[in-house]
């Protein structure tokens, strides 16, 4: 059975939306700390997630952000220390969009 004009403008127009929307950037959402960006993650409390998280997106400038995430990291070493574990390096700088000149989300 052929497909009427009008029938057919209405299945391409749903296409499109549909591509443009499966297609739309994922950063769009805010950061969200899991296993794979916070070091240290396994060595958190629940609720200690929660908080770094909402801190970690509420730094307004650099400076402030850059000693948050070495003292961050320092207790995590400690952590790590006192359980006998291997923390993995930082491979990412979450105070980076903080920068002069670096791309706005």
């Amino acid at each position: 059975m052929p497909c009427r004009p009008k029938a057919a403008v209405v299945v391409a127009t749903i296409a499109v939306i549909g591509i443009a929307f499966v297609s739309a950037p994922v950063s769009a959402a805010p950061w969200r700390a899991d296993e794979g960006n916070t070091r240290g993650w396994m060595l958190m409390s629940p609720q200690e997630r929660i908080e770094h998280q909402a801190r970690v997106r509420g730094f307004t400038d650099y400076d402030t952000c850059a000693a948050y995430r070495a003292e961050h990291h320092a207790l995590m070493m400690q952590r790590a220390r006192e359980r006998g574990l291997d923390l993995p390096g930082s491979h990412w700088d979450f105070c980076s969009r903080l920068k002069r000149g670096a791309p706005r989300d």
